[in-house]
């Protein structure tokens, strides 16, 4: 009998914070809800101050299964269990470091959520962010690592609850999977990180993904690590409304490949979907020099024995800006035939195909169109899972 491999079943990219938004948090606990992919037991759980000038100390933290839905940060009574860190209830995460949890003592059901508390005691500058968690978390006053449930409300003069739409110093999730299994890790930008999906419904493609896999008994945890505005090629980009600064935008996705891709647990298998932001800057990089960043990555998965698998950049007719014009059109065409055609990525996964309007080839089908005619809806997000061939992880 094969012994139980640790795999990730949620995983979400950091970047910085900017400077402008860094948060303080003093004595208060965050309290923040994962969506799992793959079951399993004995939960780690990573935490992350990659981006962070200062240590970040720990005073306590804990594990336990969610009761509810939506925004729901509530716990199954009972399952609630304390994280300890080589023994003890207390660690620092290092400036520019992480920190993984010793396992604890909890089943994690297939497509579960957690709930993950982490107290702050001391005074706290959260620098390592991932800005957009499609997922309401929350922030409360004193040490409420134990506690089943946080009532609203003040508490004799302190602040009261706070709601964010962020995860903070949280990257990651593996268990003891019941059979053997690996991790596929969705790579790409905002398209992959749910732009635009219903918020606390976990209907970003990836997850959706996960569920097919789920519903077809293929054991393979699914983990997201899309960053909105995030290029390939070249850091990160300027201030766009009210979406934060360039620190947000994350590192290119030839830097962070490592940490996001192949340091993931058990990671077999990568879908790439990465490279629109960069044809909308000012002077985008030509084809070829797209190409070749697609080739780096493919170079660096394979080298680590992860199958590379090439999405299609998804139709962007219509869309505000510069990003659509006949030149940037003229780019995706050419680049999406190079994936369908060339033969260098490991497979296909045909998402322009899956989403984009027959009739007008160039805008994604209203169907699927969030409204903007770049980030799909939710039911388009249906059609990008329905797009990947299960027989790839089979």
């Amino acid at each position: 009998m094969r012994e139980p491999i640790r795999a990730g079943t949620w995983a979400a990219p950091v970047t910085a914070q900017p400077a402008e938004q860094v948060q303080t948090l003093a004595d208060q606990t965050v309290r923040q809800v994962v969506h799992a992919s793959i079951g399993g037991d004995q939960p780690q759980v990573r935490f992350s101050n990659e981006f962070g000038a200062q240590p970040v100390r720990i005073g306590a933290a804990s594990l336990g299964l969610r009761s509810g839905t939506g925004a729901s940060t509530d716990l199954v009574p009972g399952t609630g269990q304390p994280l300890t860190f080589a023994g003890r209830p207390d660690a620092v995460i290092p400036a520019g470091g992480t920190l993984i949890s010793d396992s604890a003592d909890l089943v994690v059901p297939p497509g579960g959520d957690l709930v993950i508390s982490l107290y702050l005691p001391d005074r706290t500058q959260v620098g390592t962010v991932t800005p957009l968690a499609y997922q309401m978390n929350m922030v409360a006053p004193g040490n409420l690592t134990a506690a089943d449930r946080i009532s609203s409300g003040g508490d004799g003069g302190r602040p009261a609850i706070e709601t964010i739409p962020t995860y903070l110093f949280l990257s990651g999730v593996s268990v003891r999977a019941r059979r053997s299994t690996s991790s596929i890790v969705a790579f790409g930008d905002s398209i992959t990180r749910g732009a635009k999906t219903a918020q606390n419904a976990n209907h970003r493609w990836p997850d959706l993904l996960a569920a097919r896999l789920r519903d077809g008994d293929i054991d393979r945890g699914v983990l997201n690590t899309g960053i909105s505005r995030n290029r390939l090629l070249s850091g990160p980009i300027g201030r766009t409304g009210r979406a934060g600064s360039r620190a947000w935008a994350g590192e290119s996705g030839l830097r962070r490949f490592e940490r996001d891709v192949l340091a993931q647990p058990a990671v077999s298998h990568a879908i790439v979907l990465l490279g629109v932001n960069d044809l909308g800057l000012v002077t985008p990089p030509t084809i070829d020099e797209l190409i070749v960043g697609h080739r780096e990555l493919i170079k660096r998965g394979r080298a680590a024995g992860v199958e590379m698998i090439g999405g299609t950049l998804l139709p962007f007719g219509g869309y505000r800006g510069r990003l659509d014009s006949p030149e940037t059109r003229a780019k995706r065409d050419a680049f999406n035939a190079w994936v369908r055609r060339s033969g260098e990525y490991d497979a296909v996964v045909d998402f322009d195909a899956a989403v984009r309007d027959p009739a007008a080839p160039d805008r994604m089908l209203a169907a699927y169109d969030s409204g903007d005619h770049l980030h799909p809806s939710d039911e388009g997000m249906a059609a990008m899972a329905a797009a990947v061939p299960l027989n790839l992880f089979a």
